[in-house]
């Protein structure tokens, strides 16, 4: 039975946790900051020998490190592709209208919990850009939520530029030109490449404690405080595919943010128990998921 009454989940990790900065390979640095500034409207925050920063408003994103001559692999566990949250439907609308105008290759879907637009970053990097529909929206079979893949609707999108907020010809509403992604735009989950399946999604849950919020064709989607999901991992690289070889473009490392240090020494106990190796740095608690994922779990305090 279908419910459109949002179920009670019962998150071990945090219910606030949420997804922050994603680090990147990339083989060339000023053509791929060239890329997310020009193409996606992404801010340079920081940039020095070999790295640079990019986001939105305060929020850091993007790090994007260099090594050149970095080659583009497949049928390798890592990055399937990282996904930015925009705020509005209007948001989405000029990100897609830049897309169209740089003639950048898309694709798009309806997940009816979503509009989302599919792309990839000159080094092969997926990006997926996206507008979340109101949770009064979303609909639930049993405890798990309803996620489709519709064909996406890009002339509607395009359209809310007309009704809402810019015109076809480049101008925000206000005769301005489109000054990038929305101040609070935000990194709203991942999608990963494992190598097995049941082993990954019975460590994003048991261990780092996220809820299973749907499973669909060699996929698992998982979150914390009842979102659609946080994160995504898939077979679809091939089961047993081996880890990202060091010299390839692709996922450093993606961070999980924390409300507040308890989560996270509650986080650090668990992996502890079920003996899964980590390092404590300064920026966090740095672990691999059982493809070697890398994932950095910070609460954005600074330690005593």
């Amino acid at each position: 039975m279908i419910s459109t009454q949002e179920n009670l989940f019962q998150s071990i990790i945090h219910p606030g946790a949420s997804m922050g900065a994603v680090q990147l390979t990339v083989s060339d640095l000023a053509r791929a900051v060239d890329f997310y500034r020009r193409v996606l409207g992404f801010q340079l925050h920081e940039q020095s020998d070999g790295q640079a920063n990019l986001g939105a408003g305060r929020n850091t994103l993007l790090e994007l490190v260099e090594l050149p001559g970095a080659r583009h692999v497949t049928h390798h566990s890592g990055l399937y592709h990282f996904a930015v949250l925009t705020t509005t439907r209007v948001a989405l609308a000029k990100v897609l209208r830049s897309l169209v105008e740089h003639q950048i290759r898309i694709g798009g879907s309806d997940h009816l919990v979503s509009e989302a637009l599919y792309l990839s970053d000159p080094d092969g990097n997926g990006i997926e850009v996206y507008r979340d529909r109101p949770r009064a929206e979303w609909q639930y079979e049993g405890n798990r939520i309803v996620m489709g893949g519709l064909p996406l609707d890009y002339q509607g999108i395009l359209n809310e530029l007309n009704e809402n907020g810019g015109t076809s010809n480049g101008a925000a509403g206000n005769g301005a030109a489109w000054s990038g992604l929305e101040p609070e735009t935000i990194i709203g989950h991942m999608h990963l490449h494992v190598n097995d399946l049941a082993a990954a999604t019975d460590f994003y849950t048991r261990v780092i404690g996220f809820d299973l919020m749907m499973e669909w064709n060699g996929a698992s989607f998982l979150a914390a405080g009842g979102y659609h999901h946080h994160l995504g991992v898939n077979t679809w690289a091939g089961v047993g595919a081996p880890p990202q070889p060091a010299d390839a473009a692709g996922l450093r490392h993606y961070v999980v943010q924390l409300p507040a240090q308890p989560a996270l020494d509650q986080l650090v106990q668990r992996l502890e128990s079920n003996g899964v190796t980590h390092e404590q740095r300064s920026d966090g608690v740095f672990t691999r998921d059982p493809a070697q994922n890398g994932i950095l779990f910070s609460t954005g305090e600074n330690p005593d």
